[in-house]
């Protein structure tokens, strides 16, 4: 969870509207979403409001083999939510399904110290029938601020389905005042329980465990087309065909608690971006909104695409100083691991050492949390030593590469901020393809920027932000909403997959 510190998502986006409820000719019901166009009043006004419905809990369980649909609203294209409710009566509440964590949490009635449970609906346990006091203490990481409260139990219903005795959080401090902006009240969890705060039992694992599903899987589509009332939809226990074109292309897990996976080589254009030609790790996040990655493909992106970042004094002091050696070296053919210690920047372990984070840019955070040791410098040094080998490949001259190296310094970008851009050259931008299953899955610049409306003007900004996990667990990608909204994908917990199909 600490992961979340450099992917929460600085901007204030939008508000969409309220929930209608339909029943379709297949039987499932579903659940549709109006859209309210973006202001920033109403923006600055939103509140959830509560809701009054007649249904309770107690209802019939559902055929086992029958497939829950839960359809989502889409809050400007960065974060999509549903409606679930807790408790007999049921109370209602708007939620991120999460597949970067795991625990079902919600605000709590006793939750009065916190500004932004005030903005939020909050469970009380004192009106429903099934609940269960459980009362452990817990507190949720979620890296620029925690948030506290306790475990309680009770009757959650998620689409048709009732998940009998479920565990979940009862918030009681929310840390983050960002929070109180925010459109829904809390997360549902849809990764491991290994993963769990508490080791809480995940409701798609109880959905499971108590025959509410027959297939062990869930499908996620995201509708990116914002004149379209619904938002979305996430399947659980099959797939709609309606929504994504041709066969999905399956990859294993690559590391049990998350659902992430092995990608290969990211291409700007139909060129190289070098990191990860030997593979990097990748986590499938629907918490997310952008796209993480490892700061020298970021800035390579950012520089393609006319970012605005910060300037980096060190990236090119370092380049002015070391850039002959570190190009004499490549031409050589020495290897690029080691240049950087044998100038002395980096410690004798060389690139496996590699600072998770340039300290210009990003905090000082290692993926456990722990601080690292390496000097900054080293890892200005190794995205230099980068750069200059891809381009070196391209046959591009010395004066050339160090200019290209120069611009790239400028553009380093600042997470967990965003890098502006023009508007008006998004159609000259060029798409950003990620390898995966040996299969390209490529992003156009309409799928990687993203627009705000302030009434008066359009802003844009690119959809990539920069995150730096050192070896064994990195270099590492979080593909959040951005690459989900092009890319049906089905999380297939039987065979510890992930499939992805283009979207439609």
């Amino acid at each position: 969870m600490g992961l979340k510190c450099l992917l929460v998502v600085m901007c204030v986006w939008g508000w969409l509207g309220s929930l209608t409820s339909a029943t379709s000719d297949d039987g499932l019901k579903r659940v549709g979403l109006k859209r309210r166009n973006l202001d920033l009043q109403s923006l600055k006004d939103a509140r959830i409001e509560e809701s009054v419905h007649p249904s309770d809990l107690g209802g019939a369980k559902k055929n086992c083999c029958d497939e829950d649909i839960i359809y989502l609203k889409n809050y400007l294209d960065a974060q999509f939510f549903g409606e679930i409710s807790i408790g007999s009566p049921p109370q209602y509440f708007n939620v991120v399904f999460d597949t970067g964590s795991s625990n079902l949490w919600v605000p709590s009635s006793k939750c009065i110290f916190s500004i932004a449970c005030y903005f939020h609906s909050k469970y009380r346990s004192k009106i429903s029938s099934t609940y269960t006091e459980i009362g452990t203490p817990c507190t949720i990481p979620y890296g620029e601020g925690s948030i506290y409260g306790f475990f309680s139990q009770d009757n959650v219903q998620v689409g048709d389905v009732i998940i009998k005795d479920q565990e979940f959080a009862e918030i009681t401090r929310e840390g983050s005042l960002a929070l109180s902006a925010l459109p829904f009240d809390g997360i549902l969890g849809l990764g491991f329980q290994d993963a769990s705060i508490g080791k809480v039992t995940p409701v798609w694992y109880n959905m499971i465990e108590q025959g509410h599903i027959c297939h062990k899987i869930f499908s996620l589509w995201l509708n990116q087309d914002p004149t379209e009332e619904m938002g979305g939809q996430i399947v659980f226990g099959g797939i709609d065909y309606r929504h994504f074109r041709g066969d999905h292309t399956y990859v294993p897990l690559s590391q049990k608690g998350y659902w992430q996976i092995d990608v290969g080589d990211v291409l700007l254009a139909n060129n190289s971006t070098g990191l990860c030609e030997g593979g990097c790790a990748a986590i499938v996040d629907s918490g997310t909104s952008l796209i993480a990655g490892p700061t020298s493909v970021v800035t390579q992106i950012n520089h393609a695409i006319g970012a605005q970042g910060y300037v980096s004094f060190e990236c090119k002091s370092i380049l002015h100083n070391y850039g002959n050696s570190i190009w004499g070296s490549l031409i050589a053919g020495l290897n690029p691991d080691l240049i950087c210690s044998d100038i002395g920047l980096c410690s004798n372990n060389g690139f496996n050492t590699m600072d998770d984070v340039i300290e210009t840019v990003v905090h000082n955070e290692s993926w456990n949390g722990s601080p690292t040791r390496e000097s900054p410098f080293c890892s200005l040094c190794n995205m230099i030593v980068l750069w200059i080998q891809v381009q070196i490949k391209q046959s591009n001259v010395k004066e050339k590469v160090f200019k290209y190296v120069d611009e790239l310094c400028e553009k380093l970008p600042n997470p967990p901020g965003h890098s502006f851009i023009n508007c008006n050259s998004i159609s000259s931008m060029p798409h950003i393809t990620f390898t995966i299953g040996n299969k390209s899955f490529p992003l156009s610049p309409d799928q990687y920027i993203l627009r705000f409306e302030d009434g008066c003007s359009t802003v844009c900004y690119g959809g990539f932000i920069a995150i730096d996990v050192p070896p064994p667990q990195g270099p590492l990608w979080v593909l959040g909403n951005i690459f989900l909204g092009a890319y049906h994908t089905v999380f297939d917990y039987g065979n510890l997959r992930i499939g992805f199909a283009e979207a439609a």
